[in-house]
This record gives C-alpha cells, structure tokens and sequence, in this order.
C-alpha cells in the first residue's frame, strides 16, 4: 500500500504478527532483497530501540540449529521481545558514539567481529533540514567507523581518489573496524548531499553499494538507507 493508508496498514501488520513496531517491515524488506543475514551470520544492531530488527534478524538467521547471533545496543535499555527471539539475542545499553571499538569487537563471537552491522540510528528530527541532515550524517559515519575503521575517515579525506584503488591497509588494533572481510553494512540516513559523500565514502571499500527506500518508511519522512555489500579484502581487520 502507498500514501496515507501506508502507515496505518504496516502498524496494523505488525501487532497483527507479533513486531513490536512497524520498522520490521523495513528490514524484511532489505533482507527479501539482498539475502545479508544468511545462517550462521554474527549479526550488529546498532540503534537497536524498540527491537523490531532483533526480531527480524533472529528469524532470517533460520531455525536454532542453524547457529549465529544477534547483538543489539542502544543507549536505552531494550528488552529482547519475547516474539520471534530466542537465546543468539542479546542486548546491552551503551553509548554508540562512545563505546571503543575494541570492547565491541569482544562481544562479538569468537572476539573476530560480526558479518553484518545493521544501523537504523536516526537523530531526533527537529523540523530545520540542515541540522537533521548533519546529525544523520554523523550517526552515519559512526556507523561506518565502527565497521570499517580509521580507514573510513582516511578515504574521506581523500575524496579526489575516491574512484581509485581501496584505500591502504591499517592494521593498528586502535584502527580496525569490527566487520569481517566480506561483510555487509546498512545505514539509515536522511536523504541530503551528505548522505550521497558516505556513499561515496563506501563505494571503494564494498563491492557494492545501493539505495533502498523501504515500502514501509511513512511518506513524509526522508530517511533512505544505504546497503553496502562485501567488505573488500584490503581492509583486513
């Protein structure tokens, strides 16, 4: 459904099958499209509030015996939902802009990082474009350096080879993101010049990035998200 039938009709869906909110929608609708939680896979929610994704992470991971994980962190205390959950969910309250990337690469399994970070942090949207674009702009690049590293922030200031080869290796444990090498990344952004410069900060570092506009994203808002796939190899962690 489109227009103003749209969000009534994904909220109803999700009380309806058990979501707590009507993002769920959102991330089926990724997965359906890009297959990025596959079984076995170490999954990342960052912004993870109400639990809508932990919910639909855990389920694409398939039935228990397949393996894998799903860590959710958000700066309030997310309780994993009861529905559609089982025990490879957990969740802590941390500071995502804060938290070192060493103390989130040790609770990830094996202390080896995760195969999929998912980030649907969003600032709180104030009406002024500019402002709010900068604040997802800056979720975003966090996004980013939590996954990626220091590396993130080198090919930034780079941005005249942007088109060329990935940037060089940083192997410093102070440098190094927590995705593994062939790793997926999604990012929620406003859609503005700023979120098209961390496309463009992704682009050599994953062997592919896309736009994705979920059916379920209510008309008046201006979030879209970026899908990056397949960390390449020459950002080793």
């Amino acid at each position: 459904m489109v227009g103003s039938g749209a969000p009534d009709f994904f909220y109803k869906e999700a009380q309806r099958l058990g979501y707590v909110a009507r993002s769920a929608f959102k991330l089926a609708q990724i997965q359906r499209q890009h297959k990025l939680i596959k079984p076995g896979s170490s999954v990342l929610d960052l912004g993870c509030a109400p639990g809508s994704w932990l919910q639909v992470a855990c389920q694409s991971l398939g039935p228990f015996h397949n393996g894998g994980s799903v860590l959710g962190i958000d700066h309030k205390k997310v309780k994993v939902p009861p529905l559609h959950c089982d025990s490879r969910v957990q969740t802590i309250s941390a500071d995502v802009m804060t938290l070192p990337k060493h103390q989130l690469r040790d609770l990830s399994p094996k202390q080896k990082g995760f195969s999929v970070i998912l980030s649907d942090m969003c600032p709180l949207v104030s009406g002024i474009t500019t402002k709010d674009a900068a604040l997802s702009f800056e979720l975003g690049m966090r996004a980013i350096d939590l996954a990626v590293g220091r590396v993130a922030s080198v090919c930034n200031s780079d941005a005249d080879n942007r088109d060329e080869e990935p940037c060089d290796d940083l192997s410093s444990s102070d440098d190094r993101g927590v995705l593994r090498v062939g790793g997926h990344l999604v990012i929620k952004l406003l859609e503005s010049e700023d979120a098209k410069e961390i496309n463009q900060i992704c682009k050599p570092l994953f062997a592919k990035s896309s736009w994705l506009r979920p059916k379920a994203t209510r008309p008046s808002s201006r979030e879209i998200y970026l899908i990056c796939q397949g960390l390449k190899p020459e950002i080793k962690i």
